[in-house]
């Protein structure tokens, strides 16, 4: 049995760490799987638009977050609570923490938010503790949190398949200028896929999909010039809204967009920052949706962006850089 460790004294100042949303630039939903789950292979980005977690140290053995969201719960509802939780039990810390978090990514925009968050709270507190978890041991955390948290532990661009929690690592492409835009529509994950609920969707085969998902050879080279999302016929007609959104972005020069995962946010690309200062002056003239002009994200970047505790930590995840892992 693993033996608790004492408290380290309160010594550490107070910190910040960024906590990046991604985008999707590729998803497609290969199949229902027995246990209620689906099977996906999707292409990740992080980008710029971030939330940021604020940490310091407590003398009395809590774990207690606030958040300048009244929206947002700082219970065990929300995933920073619950990722200090199991980082405790699986360290055997007894040392406390208060953090706060300062929300700008959309709730329930198809950012990863939340699972950014838990990932930035498991490398924070690691920090604020003085403790070194493996990388195994920080991913098997991640994803008994959610699909999304493993990725947010290494940003940049990256593959996901089974359950989105295997993940390889891929080649970062060139920034990439976006317009990330959140109409006034929400649809929850569990609402986006009951709708895809279909028997075409229930498979013990994995290599059985839907004939709308057949996976393209140059699936892996997935980026701003192949975008396909399979969530958007289904999310499109619960909310006709985001839709909208969508079109906007086309018709304010993006040369492309897409529903951000499973919504309810699009995303559009563009070419230079004067067509995209222009799009985010239109978009936001026209309708009473929020607007975020933001980058991609390299994972050198999302590394360096996380300071000098965590980048050496966040490197040693030793996953396969090339599309054949």
């Amino acid at each position: 049995m693993q033996k608790v460790r004492p408290p380290v004294p309160v010594s550490l100042p107070p910190f910040t760490l960024p906590s990046y949303a991604k985008i999707n630039w590729s998803l497609r939903i290969l199949g229902r799987r027995q246990d209620g789950y689906h099977d996906i292979r999707t292409v990740l980005q992080t980008i710029s638009l971030h939330d940021s977690l604020h940490f310091a140290p407590r003398g009395d053995g809590k774990v207690e977050l606030s958040c300048d969201n009244a929206d947002i719960p700082n219970d065990e509802r929300n995933l920073v609570v619950r990722a200090a939780a199991a980082l405790r039990d699986r360290l055997q810390i007894q040392e406390g923490a208060s953090i706060v978090l300062e929300k700008r990514i959309p709730a329930k925009g198809g950012l990863g938010g939340g699972s950014s968050n838990a990932a930035v709270a498991l490398l924070g507190l690691a920090k604020l503790w003085h403790v070194d978890p493996s990388a195994e041991v920080l991913l098997d955390i991640g994803g008994s949190l959610g699909a999304d948290v493993p990725f947010f532990l290494l940003g940049g661009r990256a593959r996901g398949t089974g359950m989105g929690t295997k993940l390889a690592l891929l080649p970062d492409t060139k920034p990439q200028l976006l317009l990330v835009v959140a109409p006034n529509a929400t649809v929850s994950t569990a609402e986006a896929y009951a709708a895809l609920r279909a028997t075409a969707l229930t498979t013990t085969d994995p290599a059985s999909i839907l004939p709308g998902s057949r996976v393209d050879a140059d699936f892996e080279r997935s980026g701003p010039l192949s975008l396909h999302n399979d969530f958007e016929p289904v999310i499109f007609d619960i909310e006709p809204e985001i839709r909208r959104a969508k079109q906007a972005l086309l018709r304010a020069g993006a040369r492309g967009a897409l529903l951000a995962g499973s919504g309810s946010s699009v995303f559009g690309i563009f070419d230079d920052d004067e067509t995209r200062q222009r799009a985010c002056a239109k978009i936001q003239a026209e309708a009473s949706w929020r607007v975020f002009p933001c980058v991609t994200l390299s994972r050198d970047e999302y590394w360096r962006a996380m300071d000098s505790y965590c980048t050496p930590l966040l490197r040693s995840f030793n996953l396969a850089s090339d599309t054949g892992a």
